[in-house]
């Protein structure tokens, strides 16, 4: 009998290898914060730009001392206050100047600058410089502003009469000797932009230009009805019957007529200071342009009631000499100054690490963020009184 074959069993396939360990990548080493090389290479930078700026002001203001040579060719001469570089607007390649200094916004004493210089020193020393430098032979003010401060707007107007009366630190009738100021008037020159433009020799205005809004304006809040609303109760100690003048805080009939009568008198006196500069300024700039200006009219103070007027009516009554645009104010620069031919320059404050640190020591005050809701509304301080067109 025979034994049934088999197939030889097939040989088993050898085990697989292991797989191979694959190590994990060392971790990178943190890198260094570069940010404080970053900001100390900006830092000399600057630093370097400072000291270069300063060292050539220095060389050049010795220079001019010694080879006789004006001021102005270097810079303003001002050693405090704004310090200005001069800037060509339009370049009619013309030995004369017209140097063009602008009043826009709000009037006021405050800081204006961010280096504690305020708009009247810094229309103060434009007008310096323009004075210092022989080849500007007038300037033209451009006007944009509702109004602002009584003292602010008294000191420019000031200001711009000594200029072209040629006598620094007095106020006069506009002479030969001075500079001619031509006001140029844009979209708005009333309440104060009007009063220190009738300082001006001749005043050019838009026929859609608002302008007028002769009077005073002081203005308050009597919240003593929601203190009383909230809880609020107030507590005053005064050493006079009127020490508390003009607060918010009382019933209004707690208010005496004698002090509606005191605050009244104050603006009425401010009032008639405000016409006063009109026909003073008005009437002096009108004897020298003779025929070719406008006289004030015989009525035109029954136009001084605060109304807001347009340019073509304010050219009826004589508030300004000529409608027309900026151009027309350089063409009637020129004219005045009797000069063919000029560049249009301006002053503009220079900047350098001072001012550049002197961020870092200004209040949290200084760096609040605003909310842009449209509409421009101005900080009016309680108490003061203004000369302001306010819709």
């Amino acid at each position: 009998m025979e034994m049934d074959s088999y197939p030889p069993a097939a040989t088993p396939p050898p085990p697989l290898p292991p797989p191979p360990f694959i190590a994990p990548p060392p971790a990178p080493k943190p890198r260094k914060s570069r940010g404080w090389m970053i900001f100390a290479i900006i830092l000399l930078v600057l630093l370097m730009f400072s000291l270069f700026g300063n060292l050539t002001q220095f060389i050049g203001s010795a220079l001019s001392f010694g080879s006789g040579l004006h001021p102005e060719a270097f810079g303003s001469g001002r050693e405090v206050g704004p310090r200005l570089e001069e800037f060509v607007l339009e370049n009619n390649k013309s030995q004369n100047k017209i140097a063009v200094i602008s009043i826009e916004g709000i009037i006021s004493g405050h800081d204006f600058d961010g280096a504690g210089n305020n708009l009247v020193d810094v229309v103060q020393a434009q007008l310096d410089r323009a004075a210092e430098d022989h080849r500007v032979k007038a300037v033209i003010l451009k006007m944009d502003s509702p109004g602002g401060e009584v003292l602010a707007s008294d000191e420019i107007y000031k200001a711009i009469r000594a200029f072209e009366a040629d006598a620094p630190g007095e106020s006069g009738k506009p002479g030969h000797k001075g500079k001619p100021v031509i006001c140029s008037m844009g979209s708005l020159a009333a309440s104060g932009g009007y009063y220190i433009a009738s300082g001006s020799r001749w005043i050019v205005a838009n026929e859609l230009t608002l302008t007028g809004s002769i009077g005073v304006i002081m203005h308050g809040w009597n919240y003593r009805g929601l203190m009383d609303k909230v809880g609020i109760a107030p507590m005053t100690f005064k050493s006079g019957r009127f020490k508390d003048m003009l607060s918010g805080e009382r019933e209004p009939s707690e208010i005496p007529p004698e002090e509606h009568a005191m605050v009244q008198n104050l603006i009425n006196e401010t009032y008639q200071q405000f016409k006063s500069v009109v026909a003073d300024g008005r009437g002096a700039a009108h004897e020298l342009n003779k025929h070719e200006g406008k006289a004030l009219a015989d009525d035109w103070q029954n136009y001084a009631d605060g109304r807001v007027l347009s340019g073509k009516q304010a050219l009826e009554i004589g508030l300004v000499d000529e409608l027309g645009d900026f151009d027309d104010s350089v063409d009637r620069a020129m004219d005045i100054a009797n000069i063919k031919s000029a560049n249009l320059v301006e002053y503009r404050e220079r900047y350098d690490l001072s001012n550049f640190l002197s961020m870092f020591g200004q209040s949290s005050q200084a760096h609040d963020i605003k909310l842009d809701l449209g509409a421009d509304i101005p900080k009016l301080r309680a108490g003061l009184p203004y000369f302001l067109y306010q819709p």
